[in-house]
């Protein structure tokens, strides 16, 4: 059996990040990834199946057979439909397909129980951390992934110490439509920061403003993922040894709580294992819990770190209010990626209302997709004018939307199905509970102020959907393995240490205590890089 300083489960962004750093230092690391090695030809851009829409299939995992979940109803769901709460399952994770907002979190995202109190039945908390401990590891991140933007209009965020490494991407037909609304209204705004090069930087070319960017992999590698920077490095230093198509069943530990290693399977049905001196779980919100429960031992019978049955509570991702809107003139250009100008006008200091989050118009949205989620409803759904629709409006469709802080609740949650099982024969997560209930006021809220924008843009027609309470998870699933001081109300310590486990480690979104009202993707590299450079100080 091999030995390693480090196991890593999941080469995502946490991972990636995390198996970049240790192998820097000199560290020899297996990086345990159950979706492929995939390269660009290998990853599909069909219109119909894709991480962007995925009705009829996607193009970056997991696997449709033998991957179900189970809902609180007792249906089973596949890796494509609604309410699985998918994350991309390949080397990068959702890294290679996303769509490369690189958002800091607010300073008071950091403090929202304390900024807004605790709603009744909710589990609002503040992070052991704040902004100013993980300013330098956004600094890192965004230097050594790659981001474009422009710091100086991040204007809801105290002054950068080093800005960007490269200019924001030039603005295209929407993005100028759009800023104009916001002018109109007197709102902030500001070019979205992205981990996509607007010019040449690290040795990958810069964008080239093709219409296939989020839910795709980047035909020219200028879209900056852990996939073509950490794990790359980490693979060219020799000291990572890479092991994708795995699925890891169990983390072992022997009586005392000290992790040993991992046991997994391949796709081909056969059984390995290694021994290490730490493990770093890094799977996603969902996985990474339901990894720890399924390493249930004498010591903890149900589950690591789960002593307090905190191990999966708290499960957030972000609700999106969502406003369409019809020009009179077009709105698309095809100059990619697409989603340019955003607002953090309303993240904070609403008036009855916790919370708020960020808006921006979206990246470019293909044909099938505007049909299948912007269609007007008093469009008919096929024949002669469904079909005069998209020739004569699709390119004169906008839209507006954003995150929201959700407002976490202990009733979201991933346990363990007692009946149902993977291919592999390992009990699959069950998704249970809602978010809270001011989740969806604050959404609501949001919602509005979309529509205020895109009326003040100069669409002529204006509709969307209001959301309503319900579980959240999706592509920024967080929280099921809440970072905090107290072992009674969190699963690992303010330096993602699983409280009770001197040697195993959490680094993915599902150690954030509340989801800001941002895409949490940066904020996952930069938590992983500081408690990556602390494993390396102490191991």
């Amino acid at each position: 059996m091999s030995h390693y300083d480090a196991i890593i489960v999941g080469a995502g962004a946490g991972g990636g990040v995390a198996a970049g750093v240790l192998a820097r230092e000199g560290k020899r690391v297996l990086l345990l990834e159950r979706g492929p090695h995939s390269e660009f030809a290998q990853v599909p851009r069909d219109h119909l199946r894709n991480q962007r829409m995925s009705f009829y299939g996607h193009n970056a995992g997991p696997d449709v057979d033998g991957n179900p979940r189970t809902l609180e109803d007792g249906s089973i769901v596949l890796p494509h439909e609604r309410g699985y709460q998918n994350n991309a399952a390949m080397v990068g994770g959702g890294t290679r397909v996303f769509g490369a907002q690189a958002w800091r979190f607010m300073p008071q995202d950091f403090h929202m129980a304390s900024t807004y109190g605790v709603p009744e039945g909710s589990s609002l908390a503040d992070w052991p951390i704040d902004y100013e401990v993980l300013e330098p590891w956004y600094e890192r991140a965004e230097w050594e992934i790659g981001v474009s933007g422009t710091d100086s209009a991040m204007t809801h965020l105290p002054p950068y110490k080093r800005p960007y490494p490269m200019p924001s991407l030039a603005p295209n037909t929407s993005m100028r439509t759009h800023l104009k609304g916001l002018e109109n209204l007197g709102w902030q705004a500001l070019p979205m920061p992205q981990f996509i090069n607007s010019e040449d930087y690290n040795g990958r070319q810069a964008c080239i403003r093709c219409q296939h960017c989020v839910g795709f992999a980047c035909p020219v590698e200028a879209k900056n993922g852990t996939h073509n920077t950490t794990i790359a490095a980490a693979l060219r230093s020799g000291k990572c040894e890479l092991k994708s198509g795995v699925m890891v069943e169990r983390i072992d530990c022997d009586d005392g709580g000290r992790v040993r290693g991992v046991k997994w399977i391949d796709n081909g049905g056969r059984r390995g294992s290694a021994t290490a001196e730490i493990v770093i779980v890094s799977a996603g919100a969902v996985e990474s819990a339901r990894l720890l429960l399924n390493s249930a031992t004498t010591r903890e019978p149900q589950g690591l770190g789960n002593h307090s049955d905190q191990v999966g509570r708290h499960l957030q991702g972000h609700y999106y209010p969502m406003v369409i809107g019809l020009f009179p003139e077009r709105m698309m250009d095809n100059q990619g990626p697409g989603g340019g100008v955003a607002t953090c006008q309303f993240n904070h200091g609403n008036p009855d209302v916790i919370g708020g989050g960020m808006l921006a118009d979206d990246f470019i949205v293909l044909p099938i997709i505007s049909w299948k989620m912007y269609a007007p409803r008093d469009i008919p759904r096929w024949g002669h004018a469904a079909k005069q629709f998209m020739r004569d409006k699709y390119r004169c469709l906008g839209d507006i939307k954003g995150p929201v802080h959700e407002i976490p609740s202990p009733d979201g949650r991933v346990t363990l199905d007692p009946k149902v099982r993977d291919k592999f024969g390992i009990p699959v997560a069950h998704l249970s509970g809602t978010t809270h209930p001011e989740t969806v006021r604050t959404a609501s809220f949001m919602y509005e102020r979309a529509e205020e924008w895109m009326r003040a843009s100069g669409a002529q027609k204006v509709w969307g959907y209001r959301p309503d309470l319900r579980l959240s998870g999706g592509q920024h699933q967080a929280g099921t393995c809440r970072m905090g001081e107290d072992p009674a109300q969190s699963v690992v310590d303010p330096w993602q240490r699983v409280h009770g486990h001197d040697n195993l480690f959490v680094l993915d979104g599902s150690v954030h205590v509340t989801n800001g009202g941002f895409n949490p993707v940066l904020t996952i590299m930069a938590t992983s890089w500081r408690a990556a450079e602390r494993i390396v100080e102490q191991w």
